[in-house]
């Protein structure tokens, strides 16, 4: 994966070259990457759903993270990044399906990591009971937070919450599991991008009840 291409930019976030996804993150150089948050209405509840890492990753192991998430190779356009979904968590959902939540820039270093990212964001509304196929590879489980409880949490109003699901352990069994967790337990992405993505969850919710638009809404 780390001899993988992608696009890279300048600061003014203009195309400006090929390099290897490991010199990206070694150099810190912009690159596009596609992201997908599952979300759903349960008893009037407006969850938002988590992938567990994997414990075998290089980066932020066993920490919760976007439902689904990956870089847009150099050969790519945005729309192909929906692969990420049904590659990592075994939903096989077409572009037009999601709900474009817009790009949004955001840095963060994590020990010699350097990653400078265009986050292509998107929102798929999950209707009905669904069969997760999980990539052994990059995820070990799925947990679900309401989601006006996590925006809590990103904005320091509690320091914990519950967070319900279920894993793969190392003999292929799913357990379910329902703890609780800090911020520590998430993958470090700036709170900026964090508020930014809820602020704009939170107006499409608005949008989609006026209108009549998100049905899951």
């Amino acid at each position: 994966m780390e001899t993988e291409k992608l696009t890279i930019f300048n600061e003014n976030y203009e195309r400006c070259g090929i390099a290897t996804r490991e010199e990206v993150h070694k150099k810190g150089y912009w690159h596009e990457t596609f992201h997908c948050w599952v979300m759903k209405r349960e008893d009037e509840v407006d969850y938002l759903y988590f992938q567990l890492r994997s414990r075998s990753k290089k980066d932020y192991p066993y920490l919760f993270d976007i439902t689904a998430a990956g870089h847009i190779l150099a050969h790519e356009t945005i729309k192909d990044g929906v692969r990420e979904i049904e590659e990592e968590i075994g939903l096989a959902v077409s572009f037009s399906e999601l709900i474009e939540v817009g790009q949004i820039r955001y840095s963060v270093h994590h020990d010699e990591l350097i990653d400078n990212e265009l986050a292509n964001v998107f929102l798929y509304l999950l209707k009905g009971n669904v069969e997760w196929k999980l990539q052994k590879e990059e995820v070990a489980g799925i947990g679900r937070v309401p989601i006006q409880v996590f925006s809590e949490l990103i904005e320091g109003k509690r320091t914990e919450v519950k967070i319900e699901g279920f894993e793969i352990n190392e003999c292929g069994e799913q357990q379910n599991f329902n703890k609780v967790v800090q911020m520590h337990h998430f993958v470090p992405h700036e709170r900026s991008f964090y508020k930014t993505v809820l602020e704009r969850m939170n107006r499409l919710n608005q949008v989609g009840r006026e209108g009549g638009v998100l049905e899951s809404f």
